[in-house]
């Protein structure tokens, strides 16, 4: 059965009766889970059986935030207690090193989510550190040298594939050189598309990766009118040609204060723009019944990308 270009999500530790009837009947993309979905091991893993169970499809798309220290939903289960930083800061220092023990945090990473049957971290964070970056992102990055973002990426990517975990590489096409949290409001850059395609969009041209999780970020020189997840320039021109993204384009949360219209019509602008699925994570039941009532079933293009996600995750 095709799906809806969606990815909900839901309130509590355990599905309520009309979350249950949203997944069995309604048939969304995937579905976050998020710190409040999330008590102890054997709850949670309860919990994605169930998921799967009402899809009916034991690959189904189940997606969490797991960067590491910084952002870590998992905490309460496991201690991932590395952010990118750290493996960005020890790859100056010495580069085999940095690369054989980030490989092996990977593995340990993708173990615990295997455990509990997730199959989709949204790792790699690509922002390119400034000296004006916005501490939202902090040390979620890597690096200041996009080269280094650039490499641990890719590491990131193949690493995980190869452990049956796909990767959402985040926020295309770069929110290091923002100063605002885009959960709060909206960023404006003024940056040139020459500057911004130097630094902030290399580290996102990788073949290997294939999802991609927007900026709500408004980037004034090259669209003046719209933000990025809305800006069918930006996704088209950019994303899409520039940087040569091929694989599924996901909006990052709808839900979030730079976009500022109803959830309804943020989703139709994203999708209008080119992005492939639209991301919920407030879990309100009542717009989840909304949004995916309003959303389209996902093209041909979408199902043969989420063919190809399919063959990774077992």
């Amino acid at each position: 059965m095709k799906k809806k270009a969606i990815i909900i999500s839901i309130k509590g530790i355990k599905l309520s009766k009309k979350e249950k009837l949203l997944l069995s009947k309604e048939k969304p993309w995937g579905l976050i889970l998020f710190k409040r979905n999330i008590k102890s091991f054997y709850q949670v893993k309860n919990l994605v059986s169930d998921i799967k169970k009402l899809s009916k499809n034991q690959k189904f798309p189940i997606l969490i935030d797991e960067e590491g220290l910084s952002v870590s939903r998992l905490r309460n289960i496991f201690n991932h207690k590395f952010d990118a930083s750290y493996f960005g800061n020890l790859y100056k220092i010495d580069q085999k090193v940095a690369q054989v023990l980030y490989k092996k945090y990977l593995f340990s990473l993708c173990k615990n989510l295997k455990k509990i049957g997730i199959n989709i971290n949204t790792i790699p964070v690509l922002d390119v550190l400034r000296k004006n970056t916005n501490k939202i992102i902090g040390k979620r990055s890597f690096s200041n040298n996009e080269k280094i973002v650039k490499k641990l990426g890719e590491i990131t990517i193949r690493q995980c594939h190869s452990y049956n975990v796909v990767t959402v590489m985040k926020h295309i096409p770069g929110h290091g050189c923002s100063s605002i949290d885009s959960h709060r409001g909206m960023p404006i850059v003024n940056l040139s598309e020459n500057i911004l395609n130097q630094k902030d969009f290399y580290p996102f041209k990788l073949s290997s990766a294939k999802l991609a999780m927007t900026a709500h970020i408004l980037y004034a020189k090259i669209d003046r009118k719209n933000v990025s997840t809305f800006s069918n320039i930006i996704i088209k021109k950019i994303i899409r040609k520039k940087i040569g993204f091929k694989g599924i384009l996901m909006s990052d949360d709808i839900s979030m204060k730079a976009l500022s219209y109803d959830l309804v019509t943020n989703a139709k602008k994203s999708l209008a723009a080119g992005c492939n699925l639209i991301l919920y994570c407030a879990g309100n039941i009542k717009d989840n019944f909304k949004l995916i009532k309003s959303v389209p079933y996902i093209d041909k293009f979408t199902e043969k990308k989420t063919s190809e996600i399919y063959k990774i995750i077992r």
